[in-house]
């Protein structure tokens, strides 16, 4: 996933970002609401993660102003303010999960992937795919029993394709999950890494629609180990 990270606590947000980026998702960090406005005026993300204390006012009005605009984008707040007030003030303005600091960041990761999980429609982390088993909790892959591994990179594009089965992605859709991974976008980078699935995950499955992008040639489905 692209994640927003909203956060002005230099420590904290650079734990979170390294942990982002540890579970294979890229990240873009806003350490105030004007820079968090700024950067989804023009860039498409798949989750927030929300600071509700910050230097230009409060996460909440960001959240609001976002749901009040039809913006259906997951968030998940992260704030000290523990109050069951605070907490019910937070997920009646919209918010879909609510962590209170100090926490661990391991349990964000899993949070993270089940909020991903439920507005990609399905909240099974366990999927079948072919002759594969796909954990998207674990980010792991199996087929018959004997791992497939993949880098951050090719896991990155490999999870929109699963979170999103038959639909074509374009090469742009495709670029935005390497952003914020260090990874240098050039021309035929899609193309690169779209090769090397190929040859991990099986060749057949994933579709060229020419000049349009690609796409999983069969559906995914919800499934579990035999």
């Amino acid at each position: 996933m692209r994640i927003l990270l909203v956060e002005d606590d230099n420590l904290l947000g650079q734990a979170v970002r390294d942990q982002i980026v540890a579970d294979g998702h890229s990240v873009d960090w806003a350490k105030s609401i004007e820079a968090a406005r700024d950067y989804i005026r023009v860039s498409r993300f798949e989750l927030i993660l929300l600071d509700l204390m910050l230097p230009d006012g409060m996460g909440l009005d960001l959240l609001k102003s976002l749901r009040v605009a039809g913006d259906s984008i997951p968030v998940i707040i992260l704030t000290a303010r523990d109050r069951i007030s605070d907490r019910i003030a937070g997920l009646n303005a919209g918010a879909d999960d609510y962590l209170v600091k100090p926490f661990d960041l391991s349990e964000l990761g899993a949070r993270i992937g089940a909020v991903g999980r439920r507005y990609a429609g399905n909240p099974n982390p366990l999927v079948r795919l072919g002759d594969l088993m796909v954990d998207l909790a674990a980010r792991s892959i199996s087929r018959d029993g004997e791992s497939v591994a993949l880098t951050a990179r090719e896991w990155a594009l490999f999870e929109a394709f699963v979170q999103r089965p038959t639909m074509l992605l374009s090469k742009s859709q495709l670029e935005e999950r390497l952003y914020s991974l260090d990874a240098e976008i050039e021309s035929n980078t899609i193309e690169v890494y779209i090769g090397r699935l190929r040859k991990k995950i099986g060749h057949g499955m994933i579709e060229t629609v020419r000049g349009m992008g690609y796409r999983l040639r069969q559906p995914t489905m919800p499934g579990s180990p035999a």
